[in-house]
Order: structure tokens, then C-alpha cells, then sequence
């Protein structure tokens, strides 16, 4: 199980009802935490630039497909091994290199240099496409996201819909700030050659990145704290050990 999978443990207090949420004081470093250990934090924004850098600038100077896409598989491959030696998150790790061995298939096996840099491209663009649909239709997918991070499930759905509306909100940004990444990108992609989609793809790596999640912190600070369902589950689970305990 990666630290993902795990909930985060943080304070929490009960309201008038008994019900748990974070404790007001906390919620900020809470959200700000839980942000990067979803995201991979500024390290994994930087690992899933790093190989992109590497393959453009190798290849400009060399013009060699195959030596640019194994050098930046290699790359990912040393930094991925790094999160396992210090016990990261597996999730970044695997990722990070499944994506880069991905392009540089793609790019030897077509021959097209720019090919490398598509399948990111696409899934960029195929996530975008995921956090406005799922926020049209009332499952935003950030809350997907985040509320097992927060200890809060899916509760933001229907017990906490001041949640629920700072989980649209941030799904709507990533979406339309991924869209507009896209709509740089893909033109280049066609018409522009591989240098130019390299380099601009490496600018737009990390500030959109940090844009995305910085309003997300923004929306999430303000909405109201996460009701802890697992302090919940406890709760209920110690009173029938109480209530059991005492019909003996």
C-alpha cells in the first residue's frame, strides 16, 4: 500500500452533532500537506519534467531518436529508483517512468521524434476532458482524489456540500488550465518541429502544475474542514463493543 492509499492522520474535533472534522487551526497545513502527498509535491513536478528536458536537449544536439529516448528512460528510471530506496510514494515512482518508457517506445517506433512527448500529451488533455466532465456531473474529480487523503471519503457529497463545492471549483481549474496547456501544445505538435515542442512543453511543465494546486489549496482553505469518516467508523464500532460489553 502506497502513502496515498493511507489516511493522513491529523487532529480532529467534534461539532454539536458528534460529527468529526479537522480542527479549524489545522485545516490550512492539512490541505497543504495532503496536496503534495497527492501530487508528488514540487520533487515529483520536477521528475516528470526533468526526462522531457533531457530528451530535447539531448536529441538537439545529437538528432538521434533512439540515444535521446534511452537516455531520458534512464533518467527516469535512476530517479524513480531513488523514491524506492527512500521509501516514497510508489505511485510517483512507477508512474513517472511508465510515462517516459511510453514515449520513448512511441517515438522509436514511429520514427518522429515529437511522438515522444505525445502520449503525455494526451493524457494531459484526456485529464482535462476528466476534471470538467466529472464536475458537470457532480462527482468532481478532485474530491475522488483527495477525499481519502483527507479521511473524509465521499462524505463531501452529501453531508458536506460546502466541500463538495470547493472540490467543483478546483476540478474546474486543473480542467481548464490543462486545456489551454493543450491548446499551446498541440499546434506545435503539428506544425512546429521538435525542439520548439520540447522546450515549450518543458516550460509548461511545472507552473501550471503549481497554478492548479495552488488554487486548489486556495478553494479547499476556505471550504469548511473534512468530516472524518474513519473517526467515524471507530466511534461506532467502539459504542457496539460498549453496548455489547454491557448487555453481558
Amino acid at each position: 500500500m502506497s502513502s496515498l492509499d493511507k489516511p493522513t492522520d491529523h487532529p480532529t474535533t467534534q461539532d454539536a452533532r458528534g460529527v468529526p472534522h479537522v480542527q479549524g487551526a489545522d485545516s490550512r497545513s492539512v490541505t497543504e500537506a495532503a496536496l503534495f502527498e497527492a501530487f508528488g509535491g514540487v520533487r515529483g513536478m520536477v521528475e516528470t519534467t526533468v526526462p522531457g528536458l533531457v530528451f530535447v536537449a539531448v536529441y538537439t544536439v545529437k538528432r538521434d531518436i533512439h540515444f535521446a529516448a534511452i537516455a531520458a528512460l534512464g533518467l527516469s528510471l535512476v530517479l524513480g529508483l531513488a523514491r524506492l530506496v527512500r521509501k516514497d510514494t510508489l505511485k510517483h515512482a512507477f508512474s513517472g517512468v511508465f510515462g517516459v518508457a511510453f514515449g520513448a517506445v512511441f517515438a522509436m517506433m514511429s520514427g518522429d521524434a515529437k511522438n515522444f512527448y505525445l502520449p503525455g500529451m494526451l493524457y494531459s488533455l484526456g485529464l482535462a476532458v476528466a476534471y470538467i466532465v466529472s464536475s458537470i456531473a457532480g462527482y468532481p474529480l478532485m474530491g475522488l482524489i483527495l477525499g481519502p487523503v483527507f479521511k473524509e471519503n465521499l462524505s463531501w457529497r452529501t453531508r458536506n456540500p460546502g466541500r463538495k463545492v470547493a472540490y467543483t471549483k478546483a476540478s474546474w481549474a486543473w480542467g481548464l488550465i490543462l486545456l489551454a496547456k493543450s491548446a499551446v501544445l498541440f499546434p506545435l505538435y503539428w506544425w512546429g518541429d521538435v525542439t520548439q515542442l520540447g522546450w515549450v512543453k518543458v516550460a509548461l511543465g511545472i507552473p501550471p502544475m503549481l497554478l492548479s494546486v495552488y488554487l486548489t489549496w486556495i478553494f479547499l482553505s476556505k471550504a469548511p474542514p473534512p468530516i472524518d469518516v474513519f473517526a467515524e467508523m471507530e466511534a461506532a464500532e467502539a459504542a457496539e463493543r460498549e453496548a455489547e460489553a454491557t448487555a453481558r
